[in-house]
């Protein structure tokens, strides 16, 4: 069963990051949207790839032909499109064209193939298929030792907490690794892992489920740090308070379990479109942005013009691309397991 309104929780995380990083670059409005704000969008992702992994599997038994294609689905999904631009970033670095992102030699390609550490936005891609390694542990007690699930997500968390997010970074050999980045990413999903394991047999009252509960969304906005009402430092940590993660997971409770599903701010054609193609506008906007900025125009017409020309590219590249190689890879490895398709569609990235 597919949850229509996760598309445009998708489609809005995806265009937090494009517009964070169009305020960043461009300095539209002086810069109030950006100042890092995009991670904002990038924990709502987080929380939905650790939603729709335990929505999706958990109740599934663990067996050999699950996990493969679990794991099919998931390298489906992902991988194509970030191999293509890491690869093409490194080809083009190498000739001195700085067009998409900057991956200077083989080590720091090596650093990206191997899901160690990641330039640009393509830092959360290695969390993400490190999270989806680590999801293969809970999914193994869900069945029989689910209470576990519950405490390693505390022992972990806890531990985080009390070790401030231990700052794991260098090289190996002068290949780059950046674990800290999955060590901060990591609460998130187990948040959305949590919320998905209680969505099938949550009851909620209807007295609680209103259409109001939207505006939960514009809790958002208030973390930005140009418009945040914390006056202390606390308000550049982000992804390093807990604090934000209560106000996140409080927003995205409210979303997925108290607005209706009808809800047609949340359920409709344009949402499920941006929520189709909301992985390609994350990792293609920001070489559009770079491109738009240097024409002489208007920095309202560089906005439209960069946004509209990053839709395009990201549909034409989940049309083209991305979802006929999704196709390939899940009908090479599991033939016989058709049935399994829509799980593919749920993907959060």
């Amino acid at each position: 069963m597919q949850i229509r309104k996760l598309n445009t929780l998708r489609g809005l995380a995806a265009l937090i990051v494009f517009f964070t990083h169009f305020s960043d670059i461009t300095n539209w409005l002086e810069g109030v949207l950006g100042g890092g704000s995009g991670a904002y969008g990038v924990m709502l992702f987080f929380m939905l790839s650790g939603f729709l992994m335990s929505y999706l599997y958990l109740e599934q038994g663990f067996t050999k032909d699950n996990v493969s294609h679990y794991f099919l689905a998931r390298a489906g999904r992902v991988l194509p499109l970030y191999l293509l631009v890491v690869m093409g970033s490194y080809l083009l670095t190498q000739v001195g064209n700085d067009s998409l992102y900057q991956i200077p030699d083989v080590n720091a390609l090596l650093g990206h193939l191997l899901f160690l550490y990641g330039e640009s936005v393509l830092w959360s891609i290695p969390p993400e298929i490190q999270f989806y390694l680590i999801f293969i542990v809970f999914w193994s007690l869900a069945k029989h030792r689910a209470g576990y699930i519950y405490l390693l997500v505390v022992a972990v968390m806890i531990g985080l907490f009390l070790t401030n997010f231990p700052k794991i970074f260098g090289d190996i050999k002068g290949v780059p690794y950046n674990e800290f980045n999955v060590l901060r990413s990591l609460p998130y999903f187990f948040v959305g892992m949590l919320f998905g394991m209680h969505y099938k047999s949550a009851v909620i009252p209807s007295y609680l489920k209103k259409h109001w509960f939207i505006l939960a969304l514009c809790l958002i906005p208030l973390l930005y740090p140009e418009f945040s009402p914390i006056k202390s430092d606390a308000k550049h940590r982000m992804w390093l308070s807990y604090e934000v993660l209560l106000l996140m997971g409080a927003v995205f409770f409210c979303v997925v379990f108290l607005v209706p599903d009808n809800n047609v701010l949340l359920a409709n054609r344009v949402g499920d479109f941006v929520g189709k193609i909301s992985y390609s506008l994350y990792l293609l906007h920001m070489p559009i942005i770079n491109a738009v900025n240097h024409l002489s125009i208007s920095i309202e017409l560089k906005l439209v013009l960069s946004l509209l020309l990053s839709v395009l590219v990201a549909y034409l590249s989940f049309r083209l691309f991305e979802r006929p190689i999704a196709k390939i890879i899940r009908r090479a490895g599991s033939p016989n397991q058709s049935s399994h398709s829509g799980v593919t569609s749920q993907s959060a990235v």
